[in-house]
């Protein structure tokens, strides 16, 4: 090869790494595409789940656990299998659908441990801030006279006690409010978001160096199928108790794990190679997606009392499988 040939090859590359990275990145930031469609004051009534918020709130849940559905059994399942065949090692289609279950079981019993590992550590803060409160409950009076009081109704105030043992002022002590935790669903969804990412990073990647046209057409398929698969994301973490710029946040932190997976397919000498190494990551994601929209998500679906409340929620979860669907047939 003369110095020429290496010229053009070493541009081709650059020009690989340039459109990778741009194309990862413009997925990523679809993550923040709900911010312009959930106007600011939505945003805060959906999270406080007021009575208007709430109902909107259920609805987008119902929208999101169609589209997690959706995403998993017409999407994330059907490729793996292919995957699997391809890359995996397995020759038959029956091998390659027993592992993607063997896959798609382990994804879903993580998620179920690592929410019950959030909910105990949860569990054990909320008892130690109890007794925390318990001891700043009692009266630390000092040698020069002055008291800390700790209450339900009262905060700390170094004033010399009067003749009847009282003090002059009082506050209210600042206690952790629940509305500000995070439920572990959120977190649960980052984590499932930021695998799925990091898989749209290799497809990305690998796309790109097959060539720029395929590489596009694939870009352009994962940001059809995304768009409303973030909707439904943020939908989750407002629910979970994100604000509209957490929730913002959060997604682009998962989305730079799509760029380490977009990195990771362009290090590599081959593809293949890294594709039989990661063959297990769609049917993982898809248990993950199953937990977070069956036991996460549906339950508080499950809540809702009016008839016809449940029936636009149903609608929605239909609206959600449906458009996936429709997805899936413009793809292919």
């Amino acid at each position: 090869m003369d110095s020429s040939e290496i010229i053009i090859e070493d541009r081709r590359s650059l020009l690989t790494w340039l459109l990778t990275l741009g194309a990862t990145c413009m997925i990523g930031l679809s993550g923040i595409l709900p911010l312009l469609i959930i106007p600011p004051e939505m945003g805060l009534r959906l999270r406080e789940n007021s009575e208007t918020g709430g109902g909107t709130l259920r609805l987008l849940l119902g929208f999101a656990v169609g589209g997690l559905l959706g995403d998993v059994f017409l999407h994330l399942l059907p490729e793996s299998v292919e995957i699997l065949k391809n890359t995996g090692g397995y020759t038959d289609d029956e091998s390659a659908l027993r592992a993607s279950g063997i896959w798609t079981l382990v994804g879903l019993f993580t998620f179920v441990l690592v929410e019950l590992l959030f909910a105990a550590h949860q569990r054990l803060q909320e008892e130690y801030e109890l007794g925390e409160d318990k001891k700043d409950d009692d009266h630390a009076i000092h040698s020069n006279g002055k008291v800390d009081v700790y209450g339900n109704n009262v905060n700390k105030n170094n004033s010399r006690l009067n003749g009847n043992g009282s003090v002059p002022s009082n506050k209210t002590r600042p206690r952790n409010d629940s509305s500000d935790l995070i439920h572990v669903s959120g977190y649960l969804n980052l984590i499932a978001n930021s695998i799925d990412n990091f898989s749209h990073g290799l497809a990305v990647a690998g796309s790109f160096l097959a060539g720029i046209r395929v590489g596009l057409i694939t870009t352009f398929a994962i940001l059809l199928h995304e768009i409303p698969h973030e909707v439904g994301d943020f939908a989750i973490l407002l629910k979970s108790g994100f604000s509209r710029w957490q929730a913002a946040r959060a997604q682009l932190s998962t989305a730079a794990v799509g760029v380490f997976g977009a990195i990771a397919a362009l290090s590599v000498e081959r593809v293949e190679s890294l594709g039989s190494c990661t063959s297990w990551i769609l049917p993982f994601t898809a248990g993950g997606f199953i937990n977070i929209a069956l036991i996460g998500v549906l339950p508080e679906l499950l809540k809702e009392r009016n008839p016809g409340e449940s029936l636009k929620q149903f609608v929605c979860v239909f609206l959600g499988v449906a458009l996936m669907a429709a997805l899936q047939l413009l793809m292919h």
